[in-house]
């Protein structure tokens, strides 16, 4: 797997299109306090991305968009591309990762997180545009909240 690139206004598109695919919000990925990276195979295909959002004081960070296509499923691409996210948002000052997942739990445990209150997410990373999302379509009472500090 190639080493992840940041995602730029060319990549939107093709980002958005593998996350839709993947069954993952695409909300706000041209939103410009959403840092994502891309991996793309030797044909240009997208084949895993990662990234997140800051909370307005820089202490958290919302995990999102972290995932592989079904060829590197199981190859441990997802916990590097995760990894890769965590470390890049600990370099910038986060002190907690957070995120939403209903279906991939025993995967974000295998890394460290543990069941979260999904209110002490919203609270703390309530501007970033997922929550927002989340809240407005009242997707965020059918979340799963994840964290664990950094």
């Amino acid at each position: 797997m190639h080493e992840p690139l940041a995602v730029g206004p060319a990549d939107v598109a093709d980002v958005r299109g593998f996350l839709a695919a993947s069954d993952l919000t695409v909300a706000g990925l041209d939103d410009p306090g959403v840092r994502l990276w891309v991996v793309r195979d030797d044909s240009g295909a997208v084949v895993g991305s990662t990234g997140f959002e800051r909370s307005a004081d820089g202490r958290h960070a919302l995990l999102r968009s972290v995932a592989v296509a079904p060829t590197l499923r199981g190859s441990g691409a997802g916990t590097r591309l995760a990894a890769f996210a965590l470390t890049a948002a600990a370099g910038v000052g986060v002190e907690r990762a957070w995120l939403f997942s209903r279906r991939s739990g025993p995967f974000w445990q295998g890394l460290g997180f543990e069941s979260a209150d999904r209110a002490a997410l919203a609270a703390v990373l309530g501007a970033t545009t997922q929550v927002a999302l989340f809240r407005a379509t009242g997707q965020l009472d059918r979340e799963v909240a994840w964290s664990r500090p950094l």
